[in-house]
């Protein structure tokens, strides 16, 4: 796309980034109906560290313990405990308790946009891993470039003996078409970055927004789950799920790096690797003649010996798998059955929403897989060892829980109090009519 893309792609990410922070505002931040008895709350739903504090925030005046300070609704302490766990091993530290700087005037922002806490995560997450793969690729020296390229001929010869070496034959078939070709670069070069924002800004929306309790909407009552149950935790375990993914996939090509097939078509020396790797025949269809690549990921700071694992394809797994699972909305949890009379065979047919879920889940990674081959950026193997590093973190995400220590004494020094999420966790009629369900949340 030329000059074109590199205002148009930034854009893009601005866009979705400040969409999903104005699509998830709270209507009416700071509302409450009524004190959360911490009873209505699952243990696993809630960190052990903070039951003190729902506590203290649940009392009211009329309660028998409100005579104490540390029960009064405005007294906040300086200090909260904070779990760190490991393997099995956890201990508790002290951090300070940000709650108090709750009227201050950027946290009264992140509470009437609280996304922005999820861009912040995000640019984090993005521009950490991306300064380390710059850092990487600066430091890249020849014996770099040739254990990159004997490592990739090393993955060739195991899918050979494996008989899945099929990425030239991929390749080949949609080189036959220049129309699919061309959008196939297109996929494999702009829907990356912009699908993975757009992925958390409705994931954000429906285990966030849409199960508000203090929040009227034009087709939700108050109390009326209109989202995923499975409330705030799906959101957040999804989104440490993809900093691990970044974590591993960093730690693997930096000590294995290994070249994409593109690039050994690339090597003119006249050595019996060069020739070898020449002898395949890959072409470069994003970079080259008529490609249309990504300032994401055409630059000096790229580092193009980062084939293994794909995190295209690792995060596009992620993405399926959630959508396909995700706890659906209870009216949208029935199914019927398909009757066969003449094998006297019954079928039981998923909700059409739960199909469609089943139906994007399958055709996004598919989609990245074979964007992934087609354009030789990665092999197959990439792709194995990208999903098992999506299930290594998406197993091992809790990790990065500890670093909510570090993160409290960061909004200290800053002065901010970030949002904090109640869920309900279980159904409940009250007097006034409003109905309390699993997976409801206040802000």
């Amino acid at each position: 796309m030329g000059g074109i893309g590199a205002v148009a792609e930034p854009l893009v990410v601005i866009f979705l980034l400040f969409g999903g922070t104005w699509i998830n505002r709270d209507f009416a931040p700071g509302r409450r109906r009524r004190p959360i008895d911490v009873r209505r709350l699952s243990e696993q739903d809630i960190h052990p560290a903070e039951a003190e504090e729902l506590i203290g925030e649940g009392s009211n005046a009329s309660s028998p313990r409100s005579t104490s300070p540390s029960l009064l609704p405005d007294f906040e302490p300086k200090w909260h405990k904070r779990e760190l766990g490991i393997w099995g091993m956890k201990t508790e530290v002290t951090t300070p308790n940000t709650r108090r700087f709750r009227g201050y005037v950027l946290s009264r922002l992140l509470e009437k946009f609280p996304f922005l806490v999820e861009c912040w995560y995000w640019a984090l997450i993005y521009w950490v891993y991306q300064l380390g793969r710059a850092a990487s690729a600066v430091l890249i020296v020849e014996s770099t470039v040739v254990a990159a390229e004997k490592h990739a001929m090393q993955v060739i010869a195991f899918e050979q003996k494996l008989h899945i070496f099929f990425e030239l034959h991929v390749q080949k078939y949609f080189m036959q078409n220049q129309f699919l070709m061309t959008w196939i670069n297109r996929t494999y070069s702009f829907i990356h970055i912009p699908g993975s924002i757009a992925f958390l800004v409705w994931l954000f929306y429906y285990t966030n927004t849409r199960n508000r309790l203090d929040d009227r909407q034009q087709d939700k009552n108050i109390g009326e789950v209109k989202g995923s149950p499975a409330g705030p935790r799906l959101y957040e375990s999804r989104r440490r799920t993809m900093a691990f993914c970044n974590l591993l996939a960093f730690v693997i090509f930096t000590l294995w790096p290994c070249m994409p097939p593109r690039l050994l078509s690339a090597d003119n020396s006249d050595t019996e690797m060069g020739r070898k790797a020449r002898s395949f025949g890959f072409v470069d269809t994003v970079h080259g003649p008529g490609g249309e690549g990504s300032i994401w990921t055409d630059n000096r700071f790229t580092n193009k010996f980062a084939a293994m694992p794909s995190l295209h394809f690792g995060y596009s797994l992620l993405i399926g798998l959630t959508i396909m699972t995700i706890p659906l909305n209870p009216s949208h949890t029935s199914s019927s059955t398909l009757r066969i009379p003449l094998l006297n065979i019954r079928l039981r047919i998923p909700h059409r929403r739960r199909l469609l879920c089943i139906l994007i889940g399958t055709f996004y990674p598919a989609l990245i897989l074979i964007a992934i081959i087609a354009t030789a950026n990665h092999f197959i193997l990439d792709a194995v060892a990208g999903s098992m590093v999506c299930g290594a973190a998406w197993w091992g995400n809790d990790v990065l829980l500890n670093l909510l220590v570090v993160e409290d004494w960061f909004l200290w020094v800053v002065r901010i109090h970030k949002p904090e999420r109640e869920v309900l966790d279980v159904l409940e009629e009250e007097g006034n009519g409003d109905l309390y369900g699993k997976g409801l949340l206040r802000m």
